[in-house]
């Protein structure tokens, strides 16, 4: 076995599952990976970039595989098998990522990523409330929020942003009541609840 060669340690896919890229579109379309496993990293959220070691604002959708059990692990590897369920259907990052060289990964990293847009924008009706979430509970106007509730001492600006928190609280039991939609989409379609994501701040 070469030093590059994959050694089914699972190190990789317990630290969380791969970003989507173009490439990986037909896996969704075909439906070998369904949606209900994904997550979406929105515009502006603060994510780790693990290539620079750092917390950035994700420069647009960023699609991912859940993890098991609210936990990093990919929502696909078996650890008792110590193999990835659907290893014949991985996407892009999965194939080049090598653990002893990482050189290939880096090269695609954060480029060509999938959006929501690629993959339900033709859904009538759906990606019209995807585009009126993002606008209502968007990352950069809750960004501009909490620095003004900083710098003035009138007004409830955090108020502000429990609103946006309970807008979209109440658009994901909505599209499920009323909408009928499977409540596993939800992470996909509106990312992650501003509830968790802005209690990690």
């Amino acid at each position: 076995m070469n030093s590059t060669e994959c050694k089914r340690c699972g190190t990789c896919c317990k630290k969380g599952g791969p970003s989507f890229h173009i490439e990986d579109r037909a896996l969704l379309e075909d439906g070998f990976i369904s949606a209900k496993y994904l997550y979406t990293i929105r515009e502006g959220e603060p994510v780790r970039d693990n290539i620079s070691e750092r917390i950035v604002y994700a420069p647009s959708d960023i699609i991912k595989i859940k993890g098991q059990k609210n936990g990093w692990t990919c929502f696909f590897y078996d650890e008792t098998e110590k193999r990835c369920a659907v290893y014949e259907y991985r996407p892009l990052e999965c194939k080049l990522l090598k653990c002893r060289d990482t050189r290939d990964i880096e090269r695609i990293f954060g480029k060509k990523l999938l959006t929501r847009k690629d993959i339900i924008s033709t859904v009538e009706g759906l990606w019209d409330l995807v585009i009126e979430h993002d606008q209502r509970c968007s990352y950069k106007k809750i960004r501009k929020l909490i620095d003004e509730s900083g710098k003035t001492k009138k007004g409830d600006l955090s108020g502000k942003v429990a609103e946006l928190i309970e807008y979209d609280k109440i658009i994901r039991e909505l599209v499920v009541k009323k909408g009928q939609l499977d409540s596993e989409l939800l992470d996909f379609l509106f990312g992650r609840p501003l509830s968790a994501t802005m209690n990690r701040r």
